[in-house]
Order: C-alpha cells, then structure tokens, then sequence
C-alpha cells in the first residue's frame, strides 16, 4: 500500500462542515469498496482547497473514487510520512491548523531532505507555541506539506524561519473537520 496526496477544492461542493462530513462518509465508503482508505483530509477555511491523502494500492485506486463522487482533482502525487507513524495519524486526535507548502529545490534528495530535518527540527523548541505535526513529502521530491497547530501565521513563520525552512504558501485549515 501506498499513500497519495490528492489536491482539490470543494468550493461549490460543499459549503458546511455539514456537508463536509456527509462528503468524507461517502468517500470513505466508496474507498473502502476499493480496498482504499481515507487516512486524513485536511481542508481550507472556505473551502477552497482540499488536501486528501489516501492510502491505495496504486493511483487509480486512490483517485477513480474521488472522480466518482464529483471531486475534482487538481493534483495527485505519492507521498512519505515523515515525523509521525502512521498509525498515530489515523488515530486523527491531533488538532492542526495550518498546512505550510515548500516546493523542494531540484537537487535535493530524499536522504538530505531527511538528514536536514532530523538536524533542524529540534530548533522546534524556540517556538514553543507552535507544535509541529507531520510532514508528507512527495516521493519526486518536487514539495512537502507540513502540519502545525499553532495560534496564528506569524508563528508558524517564526517557527519555519528556526527550524530554517522556506515557506512556498501557508494555508489556514478547519481545525475541527
């Protein structure tokens, strides 16, 4: 089994968190049908863009399901979990808040990706407000998402800028789906 990051926007498909969960019932259904899981589905406030990361066994299985449902799909890559087990992000008892996007540059390797946060992230505890979550990196190494609960922009900047990481876009998610 694989994960996927699937990129959409539900904007004009659901406008509540209502309709959000009613949204995610149906998919899990359907992916379950497809011996797929919905392991988490982080979405913008206004819904504006929908990051899903499904567990499949290939791509077709992670997204004909999302098509099936009239999601659209604007981008879908293979994906690590890097930070926290996968067992632990299933759980879902984790608040986040904000999703920062780094577009990896060209020449960086799976390895310095990970060497580089395993020497950086403990500069985390300079901003004790914020509290990093998990990061999906894609496995072209072309961007990575990371998840923090944190209480405002400013801080997941200032927690980016010591664990010295770029920031592509910062969006601020539902922190209750």
């Amino acid at each position: 089994m694989a994960l996927y990051l699937i990129e959409s926007s539900l904007h004009g498909i659901v406008s509540a968190k209502e309709e959000l969960d009613q949204k995610v019932s149906e998919l899990q259904g359907k992916l379950n049908e497809n011996q797929a899981s919905l392991i988490e589905l982080q979405v913008s406030k206004g819904f504006s863009r929908a990051f899903f990361i499904v567990e499949a066994e290939n791509q077709k299985a992670a997204t004909e399901t999302l098509k099936d449902i009239q999601i659209p799909i604007h981008l879908v890559k293979q994906v690590r979990l890097v930070g926290k087990e996968l067992e632990d992000v299933k759980k879902n008892n984790e608040v986040v808040n904000y999703l920062v996007e780094w577009n990896l540059p060209e020449d960086l390797t799976m390895e310095q990706y990970l060497e580089r946060k395993k020497k950086n992230s403990v500069h985390y505890q300079e901003v004790p407000e914020v509290t990093f979550s998990r990061t999906y990196v894609c496995e072209d190494m072309t961007k990575c998402l990371c998840f923090y609960d944190a209480p405002d922009e400013e801080a997941v900047k200032r927690a980016r800028n010591a664990v010295k990481t770029p920031i592509d876009s910062i969006t601020e998610i539902l922190a209750d789906k």
